[in-house]
């Protein structure tokens, strides 16, 4: 296994990953721990419901169960092939008022994820393998009395056969989870991200591949993004990992994600500057003869095209490149030179819940240039001068406000993440977790 996200086979398709990650067997131990409650609860529900009537018994069987307990619920991971959910359960079984018998019923089902019609992740089950087999007796019957084993009754009662339905049943609620790892999830009021897909899970040593594609709808309309000049692909990680899930997302995912606000139009701002008409006629001698009054001083920005991510070891950066338009504001904004803006800012990443922080820590680089070529270098750097302290202040406090809600990454309703460790590389950056389930 060479790479941490599979491509589909088909060499038609467009689609890629650009994020996804690994449900490690130190996952899958968690998730077993946090479903045998309701494991129990399912089984109980069923098992301990009085039996239908046998029309062809004379008379009804005494045998019930009157206590059910799972003492064992584990998931074990089985290399290209898929899972296998272990199950024991301690039967509580009286026959009368002097008997009481426990039972063990145990439970091997082999499952794996599909991807169904509909495009979800679907958890089935391929094989199922019910036994039940009588422990100790809690109180001596009468040998003297004539009786029927209750492990015969109990047989009848419990169906064996239709317990592998009830394996069906605990399905139900995981399928439900893994069907909201494909909601769209809000980032901006008219923008959000969703995560698809790409195909059923691959099984390895180090756990449960997950590869994923992201889509961006800007005003409820998918929006068209940057194609990725090389798939995304990753070394698989020398050892196998403590957390619960690896999660990893692509140097095209950032990209993408800053295509998707910039074509929203969050990433336009208004920067206030510290200058007046008549300050910058101070400066600038033209313009003491445009203004009647002494008014504010404005820079209008907008994309004027898409953003671009930098990921290295231990450092992401985004580069925006924009167009000011330098104006007044008064009762309309009126625009008296325009100014080619590059930016280079330093992004900081932290996690928290089941959403991605990115922030504009630091801009490392602006550079000024006149969209007015024939205006002079002389120029050029008085702008530089006048307007860098504000842009250097306004463009990231502007860009954080956008983006302080954070992104949501991709995962399943109920469970958010915990103990998360950040580590940033050349084109990705990786983020092992640990799940934990949200109190009811």
């Amino acid at each position: 296994l060479s790479i941490l996200l599979i491509l589909l086979v088909s060499a038609h398709t467009i689609r890629s990953p650009d994020c996804g990650g690994i449900l490690t067997p130190s996952g899958l131990r968690y998730l077993a721990d946090v479903s045998k409650p309701h494991a129990e609860s399912v089984l109980r529900k069923d098992l301990m419901a009085p039996p239908a009537p046998d029309p062809y018994l004379t008379s009804p069987s005494r045998s019930q169960i009157v206590s059910v307990k799972v003492d064992k619920f584990s998931l074990t991971l089985i290399p290209d092939t898929g899972l296998q959910l272990s199950i024991e359960v301690d039967l509580g079984i009286t026959s009368g008022p002097s008997t009481t018998k426990e039972m063990r019923l145990s439970i091997l089902a082999d499952l794996h994820v599909e991807m169904n019609p509909e495009g979800n992740l679907e958890l089935v089950t391929s094989d199922c393998k019910p036994t039940l087999e009588e422990v100790q007796s809690t109180e001596e019957m009468d040998r003297s009395a004539p009786h029927k084993s209750p492990g015969q009754d109990v047989d009848k009662q419990i169906n064996v056969e239709k317990i592998c339905l009830e394996v069906s049943k605990l399905l139900l609620l995981p399928n439900e989870r893994l069907m909201s790892l494909a909601a769209p999830f809000p980032i901006t009021p008219n923008c959000q991200v969703q995560y698809l897909p790409l195909a059923a899970p691959m099984y390895s040593e180090q756990g449960i591949i997950i590869s994923l594609q992201t889509t961006f709808q800007v005003a409820g309309t998918v929006i068209p993004l940057p194609v990725s000049p090389v798939p995304f692909s990753m070394p698989e990680p020398a050892h196998s990992s403590p957390s619960h899930l690896i999660l990893a997302v692509s140097k095209h995912f950032y990209t993408s994600l800053f295509s998707a606000l910039e074509q929203s139009g969050a990433l336009n701002v208004s920067l206030l500057s510290s200058l007046t008409t008549a300050t910058l006629a101070e400066r600038i001698t033209q313009m003491g003869s445009l203004f009647q009054e002494d008014l504010p001083v404005v820079l209008q920005a907008a994309s004027r095209s898409s953003p671009r991510v930098v990921l290295e070891e231990d450092k992401a950066t985004v580069e925006l490149f924009l167009t000011a338009q330098i104006g007044t504001r008064s009762s309309l904004f009126q625009s008296f030179l325009s100014v080619n803006m590059d930016v280079t800012a330093r992004l900081h990443l932290s996690v928290v819940d089941t959403r991605m922080i990115i922030s504009v820590a630091a801009i490392e680089e602006v550079e000024l240039s006149l969209a007015t070529s024939d205006v002079g270098p002389v120029l050029t750097a008085l702008l530089e001068e006048l307007f860098l302290p504000t842009i250097r202040e306004e463009v990231p406090a502007q860009i954080n406000t956008v983006l302080r809600q954070g992104v949501f990454l991709p995962h399943i309703a109920n469970f958010t993440y915990t103990d998360v460790n950040i580590s940033i590389h050349k084109d990705y950056v990786l983020m092992p977790c640990n799940l934990q389930l949200e109190a009811r």
